[in-house]
């Protein structure tokens, strides 16, 4: 299925333009969507046309590359039209063509909001937060004002990333729960990160490891340790997720009195 991007400019106002534009595509078979009056739909002959409008953008899937050809030809009889061929980008989500079809993504989107709370060089968790996590507007301090815009902009910006992934829509609606009073928990759960290593058998003397964890509230360095482990540990992988569990349970006491 082709995939097409249109902008459209009309001087007139964007009602009226709509009218006239809805008017056009009715009187050349196309029929109005009864879910969304801005997707407009055609069908006959074995061919499918799905066109929806976006203030002066328009968005154009069909089964025949003709039939987009066609389109566009009746459309720019009568509006200032310019085809700017296959959509690749469109209000923060990328368009690929695959094998099997259309992917839709949102890779750059989640960049940007990752550079936007300092937390590019956070490594990903295949679950973003455990079903077990408890969350309530009556524990934390309240947010002040600045932290409470910001909070309850990143958790909507989180909400426009769950259209493509669905992985994280558990955690996005525990912490949009509480967005008319946040509180440093609920401010925790969104942004807190650690980082830990350990080496393995490091002392020479006792064969002991040390390492460290380091946690951070958005780019806030507010917890750290270093220190040798209390014993001796077989493996390299051993030795490092004793240091991961110390690091968990820091942020779940973080958590728990902010």
């Amino acid at each position: 299925m082709q995939v097409r991007l249109g902008f459209i400019w009309i001087e007139t106002a964007p009602r009226a333009w709509y009218s006239r534009l809805s008017t056009k595509l009715q009187t050349i078979g196309f029929k109005p969507s009864k879910a969304d009056i801005s997707l407009f739909y055609f069908n006959k002959g074995g061919v499918v046309i799905f066109l929806l409008i976006y203030v002066d953008d328009i968005i154009v899937a069909s089964s025949s590359e003709k039939a987009i050809e066609a389109l566009l030809c009746d459309l720019k009889a009568e509006f200032a039209l310019k085809d700017l061929g296959d959509l690749n980008y469109f209000l923060g989500i990328e368009v690929k063509k695959v094998r099997e079809g259309i992917l839709l993504t949102q890779q750059k989107y989640a960049s940007d909001l990752l550079k936007r709370v300092n937390m590019v060089n956070c490594k990903p968790f295949s679950t973003p937060l455990s079903s077990s996590e408890k969350l309530s507007a009556f524990q934390g301090e309240a947010l002040g004002p600045k932290d409470a815009t910001q909070y309850r902009s990143i958790v909507g910006a989180l909400q426009y990333l769950t259209l493509t992934r669905p992985d994280l829509s558990f955690a996005v609606n525990k912490v949009c729960q509480y967005l008319h009073t946040p509180t440093a928990s609920n401010w925790t759960a969104c942004c807190v990160s650690a980082f830990s290593d350990a080496d393995w058998a490091g002392c020479l003397d006792d064969r002991r490891s040390t390492g460290g964890f380091a946690v951070f509230l958005g780019s806030n360095l507010i917890s750290w340790s270093e220190r040798k482990q209390a014993t001796v540990s077989r493996l390299s992988t051993e030795a490092k997720y004793k240091f991961m569990a110390n690091a968990t349970a820091e942020i779940m006491w973080g958590a728990n009195i902010a």
